[in-house]
């Protein structure tokens, strides 16, 4: 039985790139040793992005199309495709050609010759990206690792491939503010690294602009995390220590005599701050937690789709 490989693309706004994106990657497919296809998410787009997509299911069968009924997110436009995808592997990558699609043979051949169910793809360097994106997105994956309890690779984005195995654990995940890559890695198997130099974008302009990065980081930490709580009550219980120590040396200095009552104001006034502060920090660290808890229990779903051309039932 022949084997078959998805290339799962989410887009978003990508008119300007999309048809040199289905070029170069129909050339990947077509000297693929396995039977291979595209599943274009469409995540709201607001450009021609939709009509394009339609004229390339219309022309070539093996592109399959869901359209969502507005923009959900990056993240359930990935969801999405794993969702439809009923191919032996698939490949997550995104339009806008930064993680090439020529490389997809050689991840596919790792994958085999390794006997591994994921290969997620490493980025030595990252091409006409600023000194802040590099230094803000070497931080996060950091902080994530110390914050989590489950490690994941440095370095790395969505661009992974993953087999059969994976995508059947990844559909019985019923959370819905999914950090993909972290949910891959806490699924386990057996994965390793490719390493690859990350190419400036084609055309358009980045989806990600830094309050989109801020979510998403911030959704992250969250769904992997239970530290941001536990900082919480260590502030807490260092706010009580403090004021305990305040209040010792307020009745010391009244039973030795070196407190005066005209005295003392910038002492309570710090100490007021002090204590503001950690009860504030700690009612949004809980009232975050809450939020997700919130959005989960309502359980709507994850995405809602308009419209799918070429694609199955599921």
């Amino acid at each position: 039985m022949t084997r078959r490989l998805s290339i799962i693309v989410p887009c978003y706004n990508e008119e300007a790139v999309l048809a040199e994106s289905y070029r170069r990657t129909r050339a990947v497919i077509d000297r693929l040793p396995c039977e291979g296809e595209i599943i274009y998410i469409n995540d709201g787009s607001r450009d021609g992005t939709r009509n394009m997509l339609n004229e390339l299911a219309d022309e070539d069968p093996r592109v399959k199309v869901l359209h969502f009924s507005r923009n959900f997110g990056h993240q359930p436009a990935v969801s999405a495709g794993i969702h439809q995808c009923t191919a032996d592997w698939a490949v997550i990558m995104d339009a806008d050609l930064q993680d090439p699609p020529e490389l997809i043979p050689d991840i596919l051949a790792l994958s085999e010759r390794e006997g591994a169910n994921s290969v997620y793809c490493v980025r030595r360097s990252r091409e006409k990206e600023t000194l802040f994106k590099r230094l803000s997105a070497r931080l996060f994956y950091r902080t994530m690792n110390r914050m989590s309890e489950v490690q994941f690779p440095l370095d790395t984005g969505d661009f992974r491939l993953i087999d059969r195995k994976i995508m059947d654990q990844f559909k019985r995940l019923p959370e819905h503010g999914k950090y993909i890559r972290g949910l891959i890695s806490w699924i386990g198997f057996k994965q390793v690294p490719f390493y690859y130099e990350r190419k400036a974008r084609v055309a358009g302009e980045t989806k990600y602009p830094l309050s989109k990065m801020l979510r998403f980081a911030s959704n992250a930490l969250l769904y992997f995390s239970k530290k941001p709580l536990r900082l919480a009550s260590s502030l807490g219980f260092l706010a009580v220590i403090v004021g305990l120590l305040l209040a010792l040396w307020t009745l010391l200095g009244k039973i030795c005599g070196f407190s005066h009552a005209e005295t003392g104001w910038s002492s309570i006034m710090t100490a007021i701050i002090f204590f503001g502060g950690v009860q504030l920090l700690t009612i949004g660290v809980l009232g975050q937690y809450i939020g997700v808890l919130f959005d989960e229990i309502k359980n709507r779903p994850e995405y809602i789709i308009d419209e799918c051309r070429n694609c199955t039932d599921s």
